[in-house]
């Protein structure tokens, strides 16, 4: 879990320093593809669900909590809002994020929740962080 929380940790930075860059954030390369600024955007969403699913492990196990990603980020309208706004917030939950990870009951490490749309996948608190950060730089790759 160190390993997960120390890469949280130096991502956070690194978007936060994003801010002092000129970086064409609303250029969608096709209507169907999602704008750096709805990319940030859907790893706000992305934030708010995986801090749910920590919090609730904490004392519950088993339940099941998704989302539909493209639906939420037209329905944000993250496209129209600033940017400077959205990193704030991405930071603000990330940082949240990593203070729950940080303090997180060692044996709750297994509980597991339902991460998946259809057939139930039950996967560990544990693998679900490094999945999260995981997916984290997969989005970013492009912007950082």
């Amino acid at each position: 879990m160190n390993s997960t929380i120390s890469k949280l940790n130096e991502t956070i930075n690194a978007v936060r320093q994003l801010k002092n860059q000129q970086v064409d954030w609303a250029h969608k390369a096709s209507p169907l593809k999602w704008s750096k600024k709805e990319v940030i955007g859907h790893l706000i969403d992305s934030a708010q669900i995986n801090l749910q699913r920590f919090v609730r492990c904490t004392y519950e196990e088993g339940f099941r909590l998704t989302y539909e990603q493209v639906e939420w980020v037209k329905a944000a309208r993250y496209q129209h809002a600033d940017i400077d706004d959205l990193i704030d917030l991405w930071a603000l939950l990330n940082l949240q994020i990593a203070r729950v990870l940080e303090n997180y009951p060692a044996d709750r490490l297994t509980a597991k929740c339902d991460n998946s749309k259809h057939e139930p996948n039950l996967q560990t608190v544990e693998w679900l962080a490094a999945d999260y950060v995981e997916h984290m730089l997969h989005h970013l790759k492009d912007i950082l």
